[in-house]
């Protein structure tokens, strides 16, 4: 009957999610960047390591720029997997060269490498030995010079930003997931113990709480992270490290009122040990505002790796970061190129504003006094 009764409310619930147009909305919005971030090197234009091929010629161009792309292959060609070329991008080996202008000769291609504001640079030759052997000119033309455009245009070093925002996402995502694990891994447990048992133990518990809990969240993380060191996996650890006390206080309270309810009492009765009441009866009945909470502790582990990443002890260079993005192209706004900052920051504020919505929008489905 009780299981029954678990059923139609959670139906009930689904139904109350569903007429939230803003939540419907916001959780297709995260489907689909989590799809972006899963198979970023494949939707990527630029599918190399981290998005990083460089061209300092067509730096911090507009978006929407095209140019002609001469590749020169590299004779060594790099050992990957194709799962490995899925997941952490291509090692890229050969060199693209942003060209004015060529021209095919008898043994090779004389080329105008690409120079801002000159429509008449110096030229160089590319000889034919540089390609393999068994092409012809004609399909050296064909397969080695293309014309590239970028969507979003290009960075300070000349990357595409398109390619960089998209690798992006993964961090983002990335930073969400884990940091909200180890919230919850930490702040259940000791939130359970506490509720559950109270006295001397609940007191002890609190007390770490408070203190945690006193301390601004962008120190203690920085601290954190600078006493692990910089990288991505020790972001990761220390903004998990510091929202677990939200989860820890909520599951707390929600013990504390669920473990008066008759059958918890029955349970007792029966013999049941206070393990097998907290994990199978109080906990299920206590996750609701939990999942409430950890949509929105996901929304600000975005926004917390994306400070750190501004102030430069985030996710490390040449890894692309949003925040990193924004630091390395805020001073832009000024010379006329503001879109360099606004874009990364475009999208921190779209996929927090998107979490922060399914989190509002579960909050009033999962409500049983509405």
């Amino acid at each position: 009957m009780q299981e029954k009764s678990s059923k139609s409310l959670n139906k009930l619930a689904l139904q109350k999610f569903k007429k939230n147009f803003w939540g419907v909305l916001s959780f297709w919005f995260v489907i689909a960047c989590g799809v972006i971030a899963l198979f970023g090197y494949i939707l990527a234009p630029d599918n190399s390591v981290n998005a990083n091929q460089m061209h300092l010629s067509i730096h911090s161009k507009a978006p929407g720029f095209t140019v002609q792309m001469l590749t020169l292959p590299s004779r060594h060609k790099a050992e990957q997997s194709s799962l490995n070329r899925l997941f952490f991008g291509k090692e890229n080996t050969a060199t693209e060269l942003p060209i004015t202008s060529y021209s095919i000769k008898n043994d090779g291609i004389e080329i105008t490498p690409y120079r801002e504001g000159e429509e008449d640079g110096m030229t160089k030759w590319i000889s034919k030995s540089k390609f393999p052997k068994e092409y012809s000119l004609e399909q050296i033309e064909k397969k080695y010079i293309k014309t590239k455009t970028f969507v979003l245009g290009t960075d300070k070093y000349g990357r595409d930003l398109l390619s960089r925002m998209i690798i992006g996402t993964r961090i983002s995502f990335a930073i969400g997931f884990v940091a909200v694990l180890i919230s919850l891994l930490i702040g259940i447990p000791l939130g359970a113990l506490a509720g559950f048992y109270g006295g001397r133990l609940d007191a002890a518990i609190m007390w770490l709480i408070n203190v945690t809990w006193s301390i601004p969240t962008l120190l203690l993380v920085i601290a954190i992270t600078l006493a692990l060191g910089k990288g991505f996996w020790q972001v990761f650890i220390a903004v998990g490290l510091t929202m677990w006390v939200e989860v820890a206080r909520i599951v707390r309270g929600q013990v504390m009122s669920v473990k008066q309810q008759q059958y918890v009492t029955a349970a007792k009765a029966l013999g049941y040990t206070n393990f097998r009441i907290i994990l199978k009866h109080i906990l299920p009945n206590s996750f609701a505002p939990v999942i409430v909470i950890s949509a929105a502790n996901f929304a600000g582990a975005i926004l917390i790796e994306s400070g750190l990443s501004f102030l430069g002890i985030g996710a490390q260079p040449p890894m692309p970061s949003w925040g990193a993005m924004i630091k390395d192209h805020y001073s832009y706004i000024i010379l006329g190129k503001a879109y360099l900052a606004i874009i990364p920051g475009m999208a921190i504020m779209s996929l927090v504003m998107a979490f922060m919505l399914i989190g509002n929008a579960l909050r009033d489905a999962l409500d049983i006094k509405t």
